[in-house]
């Protein structure tokens, strides 16, 4: 039986906050409990070196420094992009979530997000958490779902219900440099890519597919993938700046 990993969204985190890396573990597919192949790879930046920008601190620095780094595309060594959104387009036919969705949270850390991009199913709810000791603020800009503008002091969580799947911009109103992004999914076969530029996806029923890549600043690139049975697909696909 095969399991999902997840992976520590940052060393230093005060409570444990992951990045759910794969989502398909538990998927129920027509009617049973289905064992497929798995799909995994690395999402490559292609074209010329992109600069790594950094933000201003406007407010709170005792907290927050005094500067950030921007976020918006991050690059190992190797130009593998972190933080790009990975899913199957359309899903295989039959698959529904599983009926205890996993819980996922999202920090506050040092006045920025942690981690920057998460996974939600259907219906599932975020957790908001803010282990900064400052006041922070959640507003969220979506059209599916409704908009919500929290208030949030140190150590009070927040729960959020998203309802409709959208991708779901978050910021800070008292710390404007912040930015996350809560993906709201259909079905159980997104992830998230790592530091490394890299995902995985277990339990992919055999047939043909379209992989879906998502970045917030490099848009949507798709790829043709084929799943065979009890195998190990490997693909590299490429997102480079309009």
């Amino acid at each position: 039986m095969r399991r999902c990993a997840v992976y520590p969204a940052s060393p230093k985190a005060t409570r444990p906050v992951f990045v759910l890396l794969c989502l398909a573990a538990w998927c129920v597919v027509a009617g049973g409990t289905a064992w497929g192949g798995t799909l995994q790879g690395m999402v490559r930046f292609t074209g010329a070196a992109v600069e790594q920008k950094k933000l201003p601190v406007t407010v709170d620095h005792s907290v927050c420094g005094k500067e950030k780094d921007a976020a918006d595309i991050v690059l190992s060594p190797e130009k593998g992009i972190r933080n790009v959104v990975v899913s199957l387009q359309p899903p295989p036919p039959g698959v529904t979530w599983p009926v205890a969705l996993p819980i996922v949270q999202m920090d506050q850390q040092q006045c920025v997000f942690v981690p920057r991009v998460v996974v939600v199913p259907v219906g599932g709810t975020v957790e908001f958490l803010n282990n900064d000791r400052l006041l922070h603020n959640l507003h969220s800009a979506s059209t599916g779902n409704p908009i919500f503008n929290r208030t949030q002091p140190r150590g009070r969580t927040i729960p959020i219900v998203f309802k409709q799947p959208e991708i779901i911009r978050v910021a800070c109103d008292l710390h404007p440099w912040m930015r996350a992004w809560v993906v709201v999914a259909e079905h159980p076969f997104y992830a998230v890519t790592n530091d490394q530029g890299e995902f995985r996806l277990d339990n992919v029923p055999p047939g043909q597919y379209t992989l879906q890549l998502w970045q917030e600043s490099l848009g949507t690139v798709t790829k043709d993938v084929t799943v065979k049975d009890e195998a190990i697909t490997t693909v590299t696909a490429e997102m480079r700046q309009k």
